[in-house]
């Protein structure tokens, strides 16, 4: 077997050396130097001849185009996982010949996740499972705790790319589970597996072995200490889906998001929880989420600096609780602090509430929490939050059976939100009896029984409906000392008066 030869190209400029240099001699940058391989002569025995013989058949330069309307359409049927939730984030399951990418923080349960998914699969197809970063006695230990032991799973540990590549085409039309992308090397590239090299020739010759033998493949990728899939961002172009699995350890709540699907919707999220026997579904997160707080409603007060929203996640609406605590400060610059929500949108919020509505917030150290860990970027929470902060600082109380939706503009709006009716049947479901909303929503096209739906124009209306009795602090007017630049005379357009 001839023996490939590697080279070493700089990624911002393209320079490539037969050897390794720290810092390019080109564009004089540091670390942009990875090691690609060679292109081959087609009569070599090589790793490229291997990619040839599992790709489809290449025309050369006799490859006409074809319109669209005569190509033919694959028939091949989804492949069920088993797992609802799954399923409804992947599109209806997986695509054959698809290549997957699941990435998520290290214990947060991605290898537990995918043997539950060839439990299930198994049932009706072939499936391939490389343990590349365990041994297989270590994978049977895991398998034993999730009952998997009558499961037809063929494991495999050989962590060379070119054996791996001529076993998945042993297993044409079924799936292969790879664990992990990073732990896979190319024999013929000098560089430690799960460098850029390694990963994007591995997943190359991976991605045409699925392509070619209609093999649906699921990669699993390691992530960076930012929270960001690890290895070159063109792994991500490369593959079909992206799917991020997101959760705290010490929480039981998983949540599996798409980030990218070419065969359905990036919007729908799939929530689990962590037990002693694996991965369980959680089929009403809302009621999970908010907990003890649905025995009370209608008979006690909430807390003083609560509120819940609704928040939207694709076809699912979640009802969340969230908390803030406005405290005095004695330092200069007040903190302020968000925990599952944006900190920018935090920091508009209480600029509305200070200018619009007249609370005294700039000496105060403000904290937002959304309860359960979850982290939400749906507008439609701004209202609950700023119910929670006017609560907070006012020390009052709201009704417990009360519900917030709505958008929060810069000039004091609340602004309409889009799927209102599905949100407020869903809070109708769990109990609640009234929902503060946009009044430009209204009126909805559908009614919701025993639901009190109140629709507010501004943030001040919708915070005295929230706290009956209270009175807002009044809004600053114009002192006896400032200055009326109408008397200044006139100035031409753009220009202001100099004071």
């Amino acid at each position: 077997m001839a023996k490939a030869k590697s080279r070493w190209v700089c990624q911002e400029c393209g320079f490539q050396t037969s050897g390794y240099l720290g810092r390019c001699t080109e564009c004089e940058s540091w670390g942009s130097m990875v090691e690609e391989l060679s292109q081959f002569d087609s009569s070599s025995a090589s790793p490229r001849g291997i990619v040839r013989a599992v790709s489809p058949p290449d025309n050369g330069g006799n490859s006409k185009p074809t319109l669209l309307q005569d190509l033919k359409a694959s028939g091949s049927q989804r492949i069920a996982t088993g797992i609802p939730g799954l399923d409804e984030v992947l599109g209806g399951g997986f695509v054959p010949g698809a290549v997957i990418l699941l990435a998520g923080d290290p214990g947060i349960g991605k290898s537990t996740l995918l043997l539950q998914v060839a439990r299930h699969v198994s049932a009706g197809q072939r499936i391939l499972y490389l343990a590349g970063e365990e041994s297989a006695s270590q994978v049977r230990i895991r398998a034993s705790r999730l009952k998997m032991d009558d499961c037809k799973v063929h494991v495999d540990t050989q962590q060379d790319v070119i054996k791996l590549s001529e076993s998945m085409r042993e297993f044409s039309d079924g799936v292969a589970i790879i664990d992990s992308i990073q732990s896979v090397f190319h024999p013929q590239l000098t560089s430690a597996a799960g460098s850029v090299g390694q990963v994007r020739e591995s997943a190359q010759l991976i991605i045409n072995s699925a392509k070619a033998s209609n093999i649906a493949t699921i990669l699993v990728g390691h992530v960076t200490k930012e929270g960001s899939i690890a290895g070159p961002r063109v792994l991500e172009h490369m593959v079909d889906v992206v799917l991020h699995f997101e959760g705290d350890r010490t929480r039981q709540l998983r949540i599996l998001r798409a980030m990218k699907n070419r065969f359905g919707s990036t919007s729908e999220i799939a929530i689990f929880s962590m037990t002693g026997e694996g991965l369980v579904e959680v089929g009403n997160p809302s009621e999970f989420l908010l907990g003890d707080r649905l025995k009370k409603l209608g008979q006690t007060q909430a807390p003083s600096g609560t509120a819940v929203i609704a928040s939207g996640e694709g076809s699912r609406t979640l009802l969340l609780e969230v908390q803030a605590l406005v405290s005095a400060t004695t330092y200069s610059a007040p903190r302020r602090l968000a925990n599952g929500c944006d900190g920018n949108r935090l920091l508009q919020t209480i600029a509305v509430l200070e200018k619009k509505v007249g609370l005294s917030l700039a000496r105060s150290d403000i904290y937002v929490n959304v309860v359960g860990g979850l982290d939400i970027d749906d507008p439609a929470g701004d209202l609950g939050v700023s119910v929670a902060i006017a609560t907070s600082a006012l020390d009052r109380s709201v009704d417990s059976s009360v519900i917030f939706i709505g958008e929060i503009g810069l000039t004091g709006e609340v602004r309409a939100v889009v799927s209102l009716e599905r949100r407020v049947k869903e809070a109708a479901r769990l109990g609640f009896q009234k929902a503060i909303v946009p009044k430009s929503n209204l009126p909805l096209s559908g009614g919701v029984p025993k639901m009190e739906i109140i629709g507010v124009e501004t943030l001040s209306e919708a915070l005295l409906l929230a706290m009956p009795g209270v009175d807002l602090p009044p809004r600053k007017t114009k002192k006896k000392d400032d200055i009326d630049f109408r008397a200044l005379g006139d100035f031409p357009v753009g220009m202001t008066p100099l004071i």
